[in-house]
């Protein structure tokens, strides 16, 4: 895909998951992270007729606990991930649609506790794969809220918010592209 003609976004953006009803959850775009996540807890598998499903709950505004979104979901695996600091855990890991902009299209997610990081869902660079080109220097450039950081890059905001955490995982990868 020529990636001239590929749409800008920014190393955070707003998105929706209308499968589980969330209109709105920041994610940060990671290409340094091969899978997405979600901020999951109260995760429980179970069978129905014969299908393995999980049902959990969403936090999808940060820091506030009390808002929960209900999901249910067929499992489609369980994924070992690494994480940043190299620590690995077993995942599940749904299918869903997420919509970015005028984009919208299916997308695997992996379903973990992401209370401590400072985005409650991660847009790994499978997701956005000749979708998009991602712009570090600028935030929320397809969710309408576009602007350009101050300082070095993207670290004035995001580094107050503790999302400094999740700065090692940046960086360029193969059939991704970075602005």
């Amino acid at each position: 895909m020529n990636s001239q003609r590929l749409p800008l976004i920014g190393w955070r953006e707003w998105v929706m998951l209308p499968e589980f009803g969330i209109t709105g959850i920041k994610a940060k775009v990671d290409t340094g992270a091969r899978s997405s996540s979600i901020h999951a807890v109260n995760i429980e598998q179970f069978d129905v007729d014969g299908i393995t499903k999980v049902r959990f709950q969403i936090a999808p505004v940060q820091h506030d606990d009390q808002q929960l979104v209900q999901a249910e979901a067929k499992l489609l695996c369980q994924r070992t991930v690494t994480d940043s600091g190299g620590h690995q855990e077993q995942r599940p890991v749904v299918l869903t649609t997420v919509s970015l902009g005028d984009t919208t299209w299916p997308i695997e997610l992996t379903l973990t506790n992401r209370d401590v990081m400072g985005f409650r869902m991660l847009l790994g660079r499978q997701a956005i794969r000749d979708r998009f080109l991602v712009d570090s220097g600028h935030s929320f450039l397809q969710s309408g809220q576009g602007e350009v950081e101050e300082g070095e890059g993207a670290v004035d905001e995001a580094w107050e918010e503790g999302e400094a955490r999740e700065a090692g995982e940046d960086g360029g990868v193969a059939g991704v592209s970075v602005l």
